[in-house]
């Protein structure tokens, strides 16, 4: 089994406007679908609620390791966490990465998540399952919002 799920798009905006989605947490949260408490800060946990239909009673959770602006924005999670009475941080997180290259149209924005060995083999398969489908779903969000 592989151990990464990874996705790219090409879109029509600049590298600096995909980054500010990436980047700003109002924005991230408006196509991410996420309400988050606050910025996001290298190093420190960023938070907030789930806002996509029928998830709304979840809290979404991430650790900002890298924003290397405009190239790379970095978090750690605990990948597809979508059951309310397990600790999940008894698992070790997935490394979610953000990589932005211009080309000559706009900007390629590749996600990137790792780490899908640390989760514990009975929901490592429908972890990856889940967020390979939810990550190409992402990248739509993602290029509707910049490019509108």
């Amino acid at each position: 089994m592989d151990d990464q799920i990874e996705k790219s798009v090409d879109l029509r905006a600049p590298i600096e406007r995909v980054w500010r989605a990436l980047t700003d947490h109002e924005e991230f949260g408006t196509w991410f679908r996420v309400k988050l408490d606050g910025p996001f800060v290298p190093g420190q946990a960023t938070a907030g609620h789930i806002t996509y239909e029928g998830y709304e009673h979840m809290r979404w959770e991430a650790v900002v390791v890298q924003m290397d602006e405009p190239r790379l924005f970095s978090f750690t999670w605990h990948s597809y966490a979508v059951e309310p009475d397990v600790d999940y941080g008894r698992e070790g997180p997935t490394l979610v990465e953000f990589r932005l290259e211009p080309i000559a149209e706009g900007t390629r924005l590749t996600v990137t998540e790792s780490g899908f060995s640390k989760l514990p083999e009975h929901r490592r398969s429908e972890a990856m399952r889940m967020n390979d489908h939810g990550w190409a779903i992402q990248m739509e969000n993602i290029k509707a919002h910049v490019e509108q």
